[in-house]
């Protein structure tokens, strides 16, 4: 018996203007920002040292805003609409609106916006507005997210 992989996300001909996913959330740990620091070279103290931290606007650590972008994408994946289907992540349009704090639990709400049929690439454009909140449900990011997700198979 073979197994073969199925993906689970959805085609492009199954999204729809107005459809809402809600992802699960996820907690942005010291240990988050202390990795994210090391694969990026970003050691701004902002984020990487504490006394520092203490005399800034925020009075502590915050997460790298690249970080919180990059941990509402992987929510959005981790639902599974996208696993499998999408062929590129195309364009982005982000705000940062309030600083993430070591502890801070994150979710991204995520609406499609916008469908083009791009068939000469084998599927279509997929525009998503993302609100990135946090445990109190202030927005902390948003904006658009365009990615290309593949057709389904004829």
């Amino acid at each position: 018996m073979t197994l073969t992989y199925e993906p689970r996300g959805r085609y492009f001909e199954e999204f729809t203007e107005g459809q809402q996913i809600v992802t699960a959330g996820r907690t942005v740990t010291e240990a988050d920002i202390v990795r994210f620091a090391g694969l990026t070279g970003d050691f701004n103290q902002i984020h990487t040292d504490a006394t520092y931290a203490a005399e800034t606007m925020f009075g502590e650590r915050i997460a790298h805003g690249l970080l919180v972008l990059s941990i509402a994408t992987g929510l959005a994946v981790q639902t599974g609409i996208i696993e499998g289907t999408v062929l590129a992540f195309r364009e982005l349009e982000w705000k940062f609106s309030r600083p993430v704090m070591i502890g801070d639990t994150v979710h991204a709400q995520i609406e499609i916006v916008e469908l083009k049929a791009l068939p000469r690439l084998g599927g279509g454009s997929v525009r998503m507005k993302v609100s990135v909140l946090n445990q109190r449900g202030e927005v902390v990011h948003r904006g658009h997210w365009d990615m290309l997700v593949q057709s389904r198979p004829a």
